[in-house]
């Protein structure tokens, strides 16, 4: 069986080697040395570790070091990992640990204050705008809420414009609240994966998503409008 450590690329589609039935499963197959699953893992997670792990170090180069150590600290950890969260949120845990202490060593210039400090009461948005937790998407915009024309092929140049004023509106955002929606957003992380890789009490990890989102939103009214 070939090593986890080989990091081997064995398939066409990472997304469906990691179509796992729970992540119980997952935590299996990474322990029997799966490099399929480890690959798939890899390669999906990875944009994202990348884009956290940024918001701590000074540079590219700094943050692709810290995601290479998170992943051998992944391999070399899995069979102490008690599982008392999911696979994900134990990874960015990882992430986050090292990012820190890259951080310590090279003395960032921005201080890490700025990952702490407390959030502006930012813009709100009535809850009925988003999906109950009882819905398809719980937490996400309604059909009433979301922007017009989203995803419909015949304004694929609407479609880009409205990326970019969401991508204009998250570099705007405090750290923390960027990296929660871009977790819970975009990456489709749930709620206890986020609050497990940042650290975040449940509370402060609702507050955050909700000011992130209407921020965002109102990003995208004021486009609509405009």
């Amino acid at each position: 069986m070939t090593s986890l450590s080989d990091q081997a690329v064995l398939v066409a589609s990472p997304s469906a080697a990691l179509q796992v039935a729970s992540d119980a499963e997952l935590l299996t197959r990474l322990r029997a040395g799966d490099t399929a699953a480890f690959t798939a893992m890899v390669d999906e997670w990875s944009p994202v570790m990348l884009r956290v792990a940024r918001r701590y170090v000074r540079d590219r180069e700094a943050a692709e070091d810290v995601v290479q150590e998170t992943w051998l600290g992944v391999v070399t950890g899995l069979a102490r990992f008690e599982a008392r969260g999911t696979v994900r949120s134990w990874a960015f845990s990882i992430l986050i640990n090292r990012a820190k202490s890259r951080y310590d060593r090279d003395v960032r210039v921005v201080p890490f204050s700025v990952l702490t400090r407390a959030e502006p009461s930012g813009p709100t948005v009535e809850p009925a705008r988003f999906q109950a937790e009882d819905g398809d998407h719980p937490g996400h915009w309604t059909s009433n809420g979301a922007p017009r024309h989203w995803g419909q092929p015949e304004h694929a140049v609407l479609d880009r414009e409205i990326r970019h004023v969401i991508e204009q509106a998250l570099e705007q955002l405090p750290e923390r609240q960027r990296l929660v929606v871009e977790m819970r957003d975009v990456e489709g992380m749930s709620a206890e994966e986020t609050c497990a890789a940042l650290h975040l009490s449940p509370e402060n990890q609702r507050v955050l998503l909700h000011r992130g989102r209407a921020a965002v939103r109102s990003a995208l009214e004021a486009y609509q409008h405009g």
